[in-house]
């Protein structure tokens, strides 16, 4: 069959077909979902929303204590997860042996990257809040978040760290530098941009999750900004779930506004995952 010049199989057209018709529609049910969530919060959206704390009257309901807790919870999450995320994957990719102990651990840290988040809750909750004694805190959500996005950020690192070329490791030993100097002076630069952006896009998971959080049992309705790594806390999508499981229409359009905001803090991490790639590889050419 002839088809814009080109020849090709019935089949390779047959398939041509069902691949686009997925595209158009999940950009079709994509679209649909965010049309109707700005026809129902984008209302709400204003400084007050915000800035006020939540409330019991819907019109009178904020998201500070929820967007205070998220932000709170991704710095603390990514101070913990990307330094022993980052080491993790230099040991493995760079001065393990290839041994069976070896493939066991990278089979082990595949695996856990497709583990239900629910599950590190369960573990978060027994370990953290339990045996360490640290409660619903802060610094036990963190934990908990900082075990659900580890997998992700050993093997976007080990993928980065593969990337770089040969060469670059053998000319930098035969120019006399150690195996250190080789990973930090030359691996690490030019690896930077994929392990830049691994480790943000596993934020953005973090910040969406909710199963971990609500499993821990972190609060619904805290009228109060965190201020300390023991305080107790709330996140935007446990708020965001604690309305949209009340049956006033007016907390559902308050959930609404809450998913938008979320949505414009997943666009701004993504994008900036996007700004850092670019300018790194702009400054290795």
């Amino acid at each position: 069959m002839i088809f814009s010049g080109q020849k090709i199989s019935v089949a390779e057209l047959v398939f041509k077909l069902i691949a686009i018709l997925a595209i158009v529609l999940a950009l079709g049910v994509l679209l649909a979902l965010i049309y109707d969530v700005l026809s129902s919060g984008f209302g709400r959206l204003s400084y007050k929303f915000l800035s006020s704390f939540p409330s019991r009257f819907a019109e009178k309901a904020g998201i500070l204590s929820a967007l205070a807790g998220s932000f709170y919870l991704m710095i603390l999450t990514a101070a913990i997860a990307v330094p022993v995320g980052v080491s993790a994957a230099i040991y493995l990719e760079e001065y393990a042996g290839k041994n069976w102990f070896t493939r066991l651990i990278e089979l082990n840290i595949a695996n856990l990257a497709g583990v239900p988040s629910i599950i590190y809750g369960l573990l978060g909750l027994q370990l953290f809040a339990r045996y360490a004694g640290l409660g619903r805190s802060l610094i036990a959500g963190a934990l908990t978040l900082s075990l659900l996005v580890l997998p992700v950020i050993i093997i976007a690192t080990r993928e980065a760290l593969r990337t770089v070329p040969k060469s670059i490791r053998e000319g930098s030993l035969a120019l006399g530098a150690t195996k250190w100097q080789t990973i930090w002076c030359q691996v690490l630069p030019v690896a930077l941009p994929g392990i830049l952006t691994g480790c943000i896009l596993s934020m953005s998971r973090a910040i969406g999750e909710t199963a971990p959080l609500v499993t821990l049992g972190a609060l619904t309705y805290v009228a109060f900004v965190p201020d300390g790594l023991t305080s107790a806390f709330t996140a935007l999508p446990i708020q965001i779930f604690n309305w949209t499981s009340r049956p006033q229409e007016a907390f559902h359009a308050n959930a609404a506004a809450g998913i938008l905001v979320l949505l414009i803090v997943l666009l701004c991490m993504n994008s900036f995952a996007i700004w850092l790639r670019a300018r790194f590889q702009k400054k290795l050419r």
